[in-house]
């Protein structure tokens, strides 16, 4: 019955996902902003980007 209360793997599957987890969110965050972060498309609009968020919020 040692096998039961045996928790010594516990610890590395939390670690697992929780690297899964940071993983999915940099992954998500690279496809969001990947026109900011490929060199062939315009240089970085900041201005522009807030015009059209301030736009769509009033």
């Amino acid at each position: 019955m040692n096998i039961i209360n045996d928790c010594s793997g516990q610890g590395a599957a939390e670690y697992i996902l929780l690297f899964g987890g940071v993983i999915v969110i940099a992954v998500a965050v690279l496809v969001i902003y990947k026109d900011y972060f490929n060199p062939g498309t315009q240089a970085f609009r900041a201005s522009q980007d807030l015009n059209k968020i301030r736009s769509s919020i009033s």
